[in-house]
Order: structure tokens, then C-alpha cells, then sequence
């Protein structure tokens, strides 16, 4: 004869990890007030159903309309590791969106966002550095962080931070230099840089040069170069087994090399022979482009102009093959190398 047995499993498709969520638009209000529970449990299960529902941007709107900001600052200060951490993760997630970015900016977020980069739990310290780098991608948000003198904390977090973080954070520093490089210049941030040209990982050492780069547009980041020696550095990059690395080391040679005094310390430093044979090695698009850009630096130079008059014929053969941004970049090189007083 058949009988009654009642398991003890849950049903199926049914994550206790997150809230229940109601139904329509009385979804995010109810979050919202699950937020402020007192009862730890309550307030993790509705953050994690966040990280859910926000993926929609509509979403996102509705949530910002019935309070979550507020809401979600006051998490970030937490007494709970897991909830300052969904709740910066919940805050990255809306920074995709254009009206998230608005939103974190608006409320003034970006400083309790920031306090987290001290957090003890890594996934905490990860998420936030997620969220501002996010934010950084627009003008409006490289200059809030700008604004909210972040930027000689991130330069000291490139010292201390696990790797994921610190790609992170040269990111971040990467658009935030667009729009201000005073600060990162104030924090030492070149030496810092400099010392990342040698990491074990491809991404940072390409990340590092970019950084270089954008740090080198003014004139005081080029003497910044000359004097900290990250000339030498980045010459030996110009072999480096990586293409992004190679080309961003040509790049940052190309921003310093537009002084006398750059130019003089790359040619002391075999940074024309090295273009050259990387000239003549590496077809990849963004190396070459970059690699032309240098060599026209330094073909300003008299001895660079001497050494360089060799690839001229290379140069013509590029022009003639290559788009019209390649074209443009290698006429204006022989330009320069078959210039006569």
C-alpha cells in the first residue's frame, strides 16, 4: 500500500541565500526596507538579490528612486564583512549603468566607497576598487575621485595590494591622469610605476607604461621620467615577449623623448637601435604606431637623425601598404629623418 512521505529538502530552484523577492513594482521597495532590518540575515539575503535584479538598468532607475542610496551607504559601514561587501559589489553593479555612475557620484558615495580600501576582508577591498575603477571611465568620475584627493592612496595601494588589485588601481589612475596629473606626480606615482616595469605579469607591466605615458604629458612628468630613470626600463620593454607591453613602452618613449633632455637620455640608452629592430620584427598595428611615433621623437635629435636615416626605405614601403593613420605617421616620420638644416 502507497504511502505519505514528506522530504526535509527544500523545493527545487530555491537559493535561501537571497530574499524572496515580491512581486512587480513592490519588488525594490521591499529590499530597500529588508536593507535597513536589524537581523544580519535579513539585510545579506536582500543584497545578494540585489546583485541579481540591478543588472537591469530599469532597475536601477526604479531603485534609486525609492531610496537605495542612503541605504546602501550606510551598509558600507557595516559591522559585517559580508554586508560591506555585497553592498559594494551591489554598488559596482550599478556603475555599469550610465545612471548608476550619475547616481554614486550624486550621493557623494565615492569617499565611503574608498573607505574600504583598507578593509581587512580582500573580497571587500577587491569589489571596491571594482566600483571606483567603474566610475573612473567617465570625465565627470575620474574628476570626483580626482576631487575627493583619492589619488595618493591608490598610488600607495600600487605597493602594497594583491595583483588583481593592482590592475585595478593602474586602471583607475590610467583615467583619472585624463582629466588631473598633479596629484599623481605629488604622490611620487613615477617611481611607483617604475618599479612595476620589472612585475612578473605582462598586464601590469603594460598597464605601468601606459601609466607612464599619461603621467609624461606634462612637462613635469617627462623631467619626472629623466630623473627616476625609467628611460632604461623601458627600452629593454621594447623586447618584452608581449605586444601590449612593447607597445605601451614605445608609447611612453614617444610622450618623454618630446624634450631635449628625453630625447638625449633615449639615445644614450640605445632606445633608437632598439625601435629599429622592433621596426623591422613586429608588424602588430599598436606597436608600429607607437614604435613611429618615437623614432620620429628622436629623429629631431641630430644623432638620432643620423642613425635613423636607414629605415627610411621601411618607412616608405609602410606608407605605401599601410591605412591612412599609418600612412600619416610614417610620411611625417621621413619628414623628420630626411630633414636637412
Amino acid at each position: 500500500m502507497a504511502t505519505t512521505r514528506i522530504t526535509t529538502a527544500l523545493p527545487p530552484n530555491i537559493d535561501i541565500t537571497k530574499a524572496e523577492l515580491a512581486y512587480g513594482e513592490h519588488m525594490l521597495p521591499k529590499l530597500n526596507r529588508q536593507l535597513q532590518d536589524d537581523t544580519l540575515i535579513t539585510r545579506q539575503r536582500a543584497l545578494n538579490a540585489l546583485c541579481d535584479v540591478l543588472h537591469n538598468p530599469e532597475h536601477v532607475s526604479a531603485a534609486l528612486k525609492v531610496g537605495m542610496a542612503k541605504s546602501l551607504k550606510k551598509l558600507l559601514g557595516d559591522t559585517d564583512g559580508t554586508v560591506r561587501w555585497k553592498a559594494t559589489e551591489v554598488l559596482f553593479i550599478c556603475s555599469n549603468h550610465a545612471i548608476g555612475r550619475d547616481a554614486i557620484l550624486e550621493f557623494d558615495l565615492i569617499q565611503p566607497i574608498s573607505a574600504l580600501f583598507d578593509d581587512q576582508h580582500e573580497d571587500a577591498r577587491l569589489m571596491s576598487h571594482r566600483a571606483v575603477e567603474s566610475v573612473s571611465h567617465t570625465v565627470n568620475g575620474a574628476q570626483g575621485i580626482v576631487d575627493a584627493n583619492l589619488i595618493k592612496k591608490l598610488v600607495e595601494k600600487l605597493k602594497t595590494e594583491t595583483d588583481e588589485i593592482k590592475q585595478l588601481v593602474l586602471d583607475t589612475l590610467h583615467y583619472c591622469m585624463k582629466v588631473d596629473t598633479s596629484q599623481a606626480l605629488a604622490a611620487e606615482a613615477m617611481e611607483v610605476f617604475t618599479s612595476l616595469l620589472g612585475h612578473k605579469m605582462w598586464e601590469i607591466r603594460g598597464k605601468a607604461a601606459r601609466d607612464i605615458m599619461d603621467i609624461s604629458f606634462p612637462l613635469e612628468g617627462k623631467k619626472k621620467a629623466v630623473k627616476v630613470r625609467c628611460i632604461p626600463v623601458l627600452v629593454k620593454l621594447l623586447a618584452d615577449p608581449n605586444f601590449h607591453v612593447r607597445a605601451q613602452s614605445a608609447g611612453a618613449l614617444m610622450s618623454i623623448a618630446i624634450t631635449t633632455e628625453g630625447k638625449q637620455e633615449s639615445i644614450r640608452e640605445g632606445a633608437v637601435e632598439a625601435l629599429i629592430a622592433l621596426l623591422q620584427a613586429d608588424e602588430t598595428t599598436d606597436v608600429r604606431l607607437n614604435v613611429i611615433k618615437a623614432i620620429t621623437m628622436l629623429a629631431e635629435a641630430p644623432s638620432g637623425r643620423e642613425k635613423l636615416a636607414q629605415v627610411v626605405p621601411i618607412l616608405q614601403g609602410i606608407a605605401n601598404t599601410g591605412g591612412p593613420m599609418m600612412k600619416k605617421v610614417a610620411m611625417t616620420a621621413i619628414k623628420v629623418i630626411t630633414w636637412k638644416p
